[in-house]
């Protein structure tokens, strides 16, 4: 990772850990911070393999909305940093009781001299919406995996961190995860859509 990509994972993990800790006690800011900045980690490095193994590299990046309709006119003079506004909006909205998590997107870009090599010459260059599609869904399933292992450790609002987390990615909006997921395969996204909301509804049951 570059230093462009730390300085906003941990922009986003300070944010996010102040969203919660705020609502819930200021002592608990640095346990949460942490906390975050695993959840965060964890779907970044998953996402980093996967976009190696099919032969491209991604950028993280903080979450901006550039349009507000689907017209090439309706669009934003400088982009909105919705990923570090929508949590605290969110919170603020809500009193609480939603912590606003899709703060993060991605660029990807294949590595042509590399696939030339495995693959010869004239093997594709561009990345398709499916090779896209798994890359996002990578971070979605181990931030899933991370939770259910969380959850047998004891470490509850870790596990729930994580499924929050992966609830909101899963939606298909803007340049979120899950819309990349959704346009690569409306079965995959189906899938993790269905363990996401399994997932959050024990959340909400956890101690």
């Amino acid at each position: 990772m570059n230093k462009k990509e730390i300085a906003t994972i941990i922009l986003v993990s300070i944010i996010l850990a102040l969203t919660i800790s705020l609502v819930k006690s200021v002592n608990a800011f640095l346990y949460t911070l942490l906390a975050i900045f695993i959840v965060i980690i964890g779907n970044v490095l998953a996402k980093k393999i996967v976009s190696h193994i099919v032969d491209s590299e991604i950028e993280i990046k903080l979450w901006e909305v550039n349009r507000f309709g689907f017209k090439a006119h309706q669009h934003l003079k400088k982009p909105f940093p919705a990923g570090a506004f929508f949590p605290l909006i969110v919170t603020a909205i809500t009193a609480g009781y939603v912590y606003w998590m899709a703060c993060l997107t991605f660029d990807v870009k294949p590595k042509i001299y590399r696939t030339a090599k495995r693959w010869g010459l004239y093997s594709f260059s561009e990345m398709t919406e499916w090779h896209i599609g798994i890359i996002a869904a990578s971070g979605v399933f181990i931030n899933l995996l991370m939770a259910f292992a969380g959850y047998l450790l004891g470490f509850s609002d870790f596990a729930r961190y994580n499924i929050y987390f992966a609830a909101f990615s899963m939606l298909p909006l803007s340049d979120l995860d899950g819309n990349k997921i959704f346009f690569g395969s409306i079965v995959m996204w189906s899938f993790l859509a269905a363990l996401a909301l399994i997932a959050l509804g024990y959340a909400f049951l956890l101690v």
